[in-house]
């Protein structure tokens, strides 16, 4: 059986903290663990990080390890008697001034003091992901004065959004700041920075984590209105989006949401750059053993649109199922990855290349598609080459040889893209053509017969210097050499 191009992100949490439950979750097939900090302790995520990284050795794979701030989400306080339901044309206010942990009937407090300076009246507030809204009738002193619109139970500690985005508050909070330099600690593959709003939250944080001595990449979540609008901005300034489809949908509605998610896949791998697609892909395997239809044809869709990676969250952090989940998600991916419309590609066909290793990526890829090649190896120093050919639509295997383990564990995240351990400082000029072949071999990816396309640098060892596609014919010699 071929290998799953579609890479899954898997959550850890209490349901994963079991004996040999991470070895089995290894074992199930996740290429990348996510670690949400907006739970639980830095020690508990250290400890997590460390296991997860033993198991991958174990089982001889490379997973990433995904950092996830919390980022400023905006809350209401808690309720001095317990949760309280609302009905429809209540009054109901979130008032500044009332206590954090004072809430009634009438009124409740928040953890964002100037909510009311981002609120006008005729605003929707939207609160517990949807399950309550809010018309803002007035503004007064802190106080937001709403009339209910769609009413319920609410409880304590609820997230507040606002109808078509606008709220200030700022992308890095002072956690986020200690989150990020735990995330370069553990040496965190991507740091994931929630509730962005443009570029400028992106190169913020970028900063804070490299100064850290964070080497990983950056990875964008899409959850707010606002950010649509200089959506490119975003996509070129960080290294991944996350299409984070729970806040995203309150901000903009659920009808428009399937039409965002699919423009946004197509932008990113547009300019090049990897898109995770998150947030109740499999919500019900949390208490069930299998998933819904909506649910397979929620993941495979997102499949045929290109997405890098599929995401579990609460899944198989504190689902009764995770393995059954990353066992499922596999199943479905694997089968809509034989739908033609996922190895076809027009992607970047009328582009003008800008450096060399980028058009010896594009034209491996093209190659490769029209001559029937078994398998590409890209002999890879930061994985800027796999990055750019995983971009184009195929159904051919892309194998990232590179001595760095940084880069081994994050190309796990781009779609299509394997990776091999393979020291090229340490191979003979020479000889490296056959020894890829060999290694290749090994592993049981090709065959004698197959055709083999070879990307390397004259240069060994040095970033950014891709410029030799060769095409091998396994078991026989160099059909033609590019140099």
């Amino acid at each position: 059986m071929p290998p799953r191009r579609t890479k899954i992100v898997a959550t850890l949490g209490p349901a994963t903290d079991g004996e040999g439950s991470l070895d089995r979750l290894v074992a199930a097939g996740i290429d990348v663990a996510r670690l949400n900090l907006s739970h639980d302790s830095h020690e508990r995520h250290r400890e997590r990080a460390l296991r997860l990284r033993a198991s991958a050795r174990t089982l001889g794979r490379d997973v990433a390890v995904l950092v996830d701030l919390q980022g400023p989400k905006i809350r209401i306080g808690r309720f001095a008697t317990g949760a309280i339901r609302l009905a429809d044309g209540d009054r109901f206010d979130i008032d500044a001034n009332c206590p954090l942990d004072g809430g009634d009937a009438h009124r409740v407090g928040t953890t964002y003091r100037a909510l009311a300076d981002d609120v006008a009246r005729g605003d929707s507030l939207i609160l517990d992901d949807g399950a309550i809204e809010l018309w803002v009738e007035e503004v007064a002193a802190g106080a937001i004065r709403c009339k209910v619109v769609m009413g319920g139970v609410l409880s304590d500690n609820k997230g507040i959004n606002k109808r078509g985005g606008g709220l200030s508050a700022p992308a890095l909070t002072d956690k986020d700041i200690r989150d990020i330099r735990f995330a370069a600690e553990i040496q965190a593959d991507y740091l994931a920075v929630s509730f962005v709003r443009g570029p400028e939250d992106v190169r913020q944080a970028r900063a804070i984590f490299v100064e850290a001595g964070g080497e990983g990449g950056i990875v964008a979540k899409i959850e707010r209105a606002e950010a649509l609008a200089v959506i490119d901005d975003i996509i070129l300034a960080a290294d991944a989006i996350m299409i984070a489809r729970g806040d995203l949908g309150v901000e903009i509605g659920d009808a428009e949401l399937p039409s965002v998610q699919k423009d946004l896949v197509h932008r990113a791998r547009s300019l090049n750059s990897v898109v995770i697609t998150a947030t109740q892909m499999m919500q019900s395997m949390i208490e069930h053993p299998v998933p819904t239809r909506a649910e397979v044809f929620d993941v495979a869709n997102a499949v045929l649109d290109g997405t890098d990676a599929v995401m579990l969250s609460a899944e198989t952090s504190v689902g009764a199922y995770p393995i059954k989940t990353v066992e499922a998600m596999h199943r479905v991916c694997l089968e809509a990855e034989k739908n033609a419309l996922v190895t076809r590609s027009h992607h970047r066909l009328d582009s003008v290349f800008g450096r060399v290793d980028e058009a010896i990526a594009m034209a491996a890829m093209y190659t490769a598609n029209h001559l029937g090649v078994k398998a590409i190896a890209a002999l890879t120093e930061s994985g800027a080459t796999v990055k750019w050919m995983s971009r184009i639509s195929s159904g051919i295997p892309i194998y990232a040889l590179t001595r760095h383990v940084p880069t081994r564990r994050q190309v796990t995240l781009m779609r299509g893209v394997y990776p091999v351990s393979f020291d090229v400082a340490h191979t003979d000029i020479h000889a490296v053509n056959s020894e890829v072949i060999e290694e290749l071999l090994r592993a049981g990816t090709v065959r004698d017969g197959d055709l083999v396309i070879i990307t390397k640098g004259d240069r060994r060892a040095v970033e950014g210097q891709t410029n030799v596609l060769k095409i091998m014919r396994v078991g026989e010699h160099a059909l033609l050499a590019h140099d």
